[in-house]
């Protein structure tokens, strides 16, 4: 009778395509022909062996049908079972309760002793051998229900936070700013303030609030894993601000490597690797400490500041000279 309720409850989680549920089919029907062999009328029971023994073979060519990790079956799972093992712990101690010292009389203390059981309190003294096999048996059971439900339960659960987790990292036309430096965070906020999706990566993580929790990545940016896991080959573009210029440069070699459409930005903290920085081919060089120099050093000097010289230093792009001075 248990088992045939288990396998009807257990039927609801295969509609749903739950593994679970499939692998617990397969064990009760196993279960559901081993009592009809080891009990009487044969002839009665062959025809029922028969039958579950198809339904044993259809649920294991059906195998690849269950793939889902349901929280739902858990759930369902550890209430049936829970449940059933609670059925069982209470008529048994019926069955035996003369066995047992003080005697079990009645469906309540039948009960308390499931429930103190189960949780390997224990109640009493069993005085036979049955009534001690029935009582580890009670023991072992509700660990293993337990055990059994609970990871039935958190295994959907984590699974469920964690594809939600790589959901939101997984961006497609965003940008991915690198690096801890103040140039690096003032551009990630700026982005995001202008509703761009963007992606921090950083060697560490940073103090908290700095950077939301969606956004950031902790890794080496040099590494092709990191740059994958920021999708970097469906970004906009890639933006290496990191205080070492070589690695900026490294950065940008990994980015092509992935031959995605991703854009290259390089930021140069050292105008002497200007053009060591160009040999790497990026998309936009970046030299703001550089210009930061110059600009200082051209008004001082009485010298004129036109948007094209701001355009070609700033982003290294040449565009005719048709602009006029913006200071002197």
């Amino acid at each position: 009778m248990l088992i045939g309720v288990a396998m009807v409850i257990m039927s609801v989680g295969l509609l749903f395509r739950s593994r679970l549920s499939w692998i617990m089919g397969i064990v009760l029907t196993a279960c559901t022909i081993l009592s009809a062999v080891l009990l009487g009328h044969f002839y009665f029971n062959l025809l029922l062996i028969y039958y579950d023994a198809a339904l044993l073979i259809a649920l294991l060519l059906a195998h690849r049908w269950f793939d889902r990790s349901s929280l739902a079956a858990g759930t369902l799972f550890a209430i049936t079972s829970g449940l059933l093992l609670v059925i069982y712990a209470v008529f048994g101690a019926l069955y035996l309760g003369n066995q047992f010292s003080p005697p079990i009389k009645g469906i309540v203390t039948a009960l308390y002793f499931a429930i103190v059981t189960m949780g390997t309190v224990g109640y009493g003294t069993p005085n036979t051998m049955e009534a001690k096999l029935f009582t580890a048996s009670v023991i072992i059971l509700g660990l293993a229900v337990f055990a059994t439900s609970l990871t039935a339960i958190i295994a959907p659960l984590l699974g469920r936070i964690i594809s939600r987790k790589e959901k939101r990292m997984k961006r497609s036309n965003h940008f991915i700013v690198i690096g801890s430096t103040p140039l690096a965070y003032n551009t990630y906020r700026e982005l995001k303030r202008r509703d761009h999706a963007v992606t921090f990566i950083l060697p560490q993580a940073p103090p908290a609030g700095e950077v939301e929790e969606a956004d950031l990545i902790v890794g080496d940016a040099n590494s092709l894993e990191t740059l994958r896991k920021a999708n970097a080959a469906e970004a906009q573009a890639v933006l290496a601000m990191r205080t070492d210029d070589s690695d900026n440069a490294f950065i940008a070699l990994a980015v092509k490597e992935l031959k995605g459409s991703a854009k290259t930005v390089v930021a140069i903290n050292d105008s002497k690797h200007m053009e060591r920085i160009k040999l790497v081919q990026p998309d936009i060089v970046i030299a703001p400490e550089v210009l930061g120099g110059e600009l200082l050093a051209m008004p001082l000097s009485g010298e004129p500041i036109t948007s094209d010289f701001l355009t070609e230093r700033f982003l290294n792009f040449k565009l005719p000279v048709t602009s006029k001075p913006l200071s002197h």
